[in-house]
């Protein structure tokens, strides 16, 4: 197991009084976020449900070697196991509307920030890769489909994050995956794979173009993309609109995951919106560019019980990584 959990000890020694040292910085303060996250989830879970669930072992890794961040997807219950493939429902037959959007062939650079496109075989890829069988694993017990990633403060990481996680659930055959661009400030996915920018959610939000022309399928990650389109001259405005909730409505008859690649928390409101429509929140923070002062107003902004995990980029203190990884599951321990 990794450090998170001995410094959110710490922090809730703190809380209730007790002589202990100072947290020194924002790594701690955000293990501190994913303890009480996880105590919200336990005390508003429902019994698990006793019953057997087909899953292939994988060994039990408590820090994953990897470039770019750091997974900890958490589940209710109080226990933990390794990763396991998990068993999904399988989707009913394809929409005709699939046979609509466009296709759109990629090109990734080959050194560049996709590596679960352009380095399969990478540690990162492979962290991205556990990732999506911990979300997969969490979702046997709840209801979890739309998962918005952010970020406290721009340049922490949380678009890469986005692209690479969105991929690494495309694997998984007969799961459709949307990879939704909800920074309509500030998009950045579309160089991620060499496209040039195209229509998407701006344009549909104006009643400009139908869902048709608004999505496209990404051959190669195997994987539809509804980019962030032209931005608006008042984003805010925009996303407060009624049919931002249509919209995730009909995505979500249409997908079997979406990803959603949302602004930082601070110091827009564009996040807010999308959290109130999202099934839960990975939260992403990069060693040596967040602040403490940041990452507490952003944890405080988020809704604790839709916070399933936080990813810590450019890690300096985990050995041979970048990456942290921690897991809690609903599965039965050891």
């Amino acid at each position: 197991m990794s450090r998170i959990f001995d410094a959110l000890q710490r922090s809730e020694a703190e809380r209730s009084g007790n002589n202990v040292s100072p947290v020194p910085d924002a790594t701690e303060l955000l293990r501190h976020a994913e303890r009480r996250a996880v105590s919200e989830w336990e005390a508003v879970a429902p019994p698990e449900p006793e019953k057997a669930v087909p899953e292939r072992s994988t060994p039990r890794i408590a820090h994953v070697p990897a470039s770019n961040g750091v997974a900890s997807p958490k589940a209710n219950g109080a226990r933990r196991t390794a990763a396991a493939a998990v068993e999904e429902p399988v989707s009913s037959e394809r929409p005709a509307i699939f046979d609509q959007f466009k296709l759109l062939k990629i090109s990734a650079p080959a050194q560049g920030r996709l590596v679960s496109v352009s380095d399969k075989d990478s540690p990162a890829a492979e962290a991205f890769r556990l990732l999506a069988v911990r979300l997969r694993h969490l979702r046997r017990d709840q209801p979890l489909k739309k998962i918005l990633l952010t970020s406290s403060i721009p340049q922490e990481g949380k678009s890469t994050c986005s692209a690479n996680l969105a991929c690494s659930l495309a694997l998984r055959a007969q799961r459709r995956t949307l990879l939704l661009e909800g920074d309509i400030r500030r998009p950045s996915l579309s160089p991620m794979f060499g496209l040039t920018p195209r229509p998407g959610i701006s344009e549909w939000l104006r009643e400009e173009r139908d869902l048709s022309d608004s999505i496209y399928f990404l051959e190669g990650p195997e994987l539809w993309f509804m980019p962030a389109g032209s931005s608006p001259s008042n984003p805010l405005e925009l996303l407060q609109s009624p049919r931002v909730a249509v919209l995730m409505d009909q995505l979500a008859e249409l997908f079997d995951w979406i990803v959603i690649d949302s602004p930082p928390v601070l110091p827009l409101a564009d996040t807010s919106v999308w959290s109130r429509l999202c099934d839960g929140i990975l939260l992403v923070t990069r060693q040596g560019t967040t602040e403490k002062r940041q990452l507490q107003r952003a944890v405080d902004a988020i809704e604790s019980q839709k916070l399933i995990g936080a990813l810590l980029n450019s890690s300096n203190s985990a050995p041979h990584t970048d990456y942290y990884y921690t897991a809690r599951t609903a599965a039965k321990s050891d």
